[in-house]
C-alpha cells in the first residue's frame, strides 16, 4: 500500500469517527466513555496522518 492510499484510508476513518462522535453527542442516552474512546482513536488517527505527511514531505 502506498503512503497516499494509506493516508486516504486514515483520513476516511478519521472522518467516519467524526461523524459517529457528532451523532453520539446528539443523543441524550449516549455513553460518555464510548465518546471519549472514539475521540481518543480519532486523535490517534490524526497524529498518524500528520506523522505520515511529515515523512512524505521529507522524501
Amino acid at each position: 500500500m502506498s503512503i497516499e492510499s494509506h493516508l486516504a484510508e486514515l483520513e476516511r476513518r478519521h472522518a467516519a469517527l467524526e461523524t459517529k462522535i457528532k451523532e453520539a453527542t446528539t443523543h441524550p442516552s449516549s455513553d460518555s466513555l464510548e465518546i471519549a474512546e472514539m475521540k481518543r482513536r480519532k486523535l490517534q488517527l490524526k497524529d498518524e496522518i500528520n506523522r505520515l505527511r511529515g515523512d512524505a514531505t521529507l522524501h
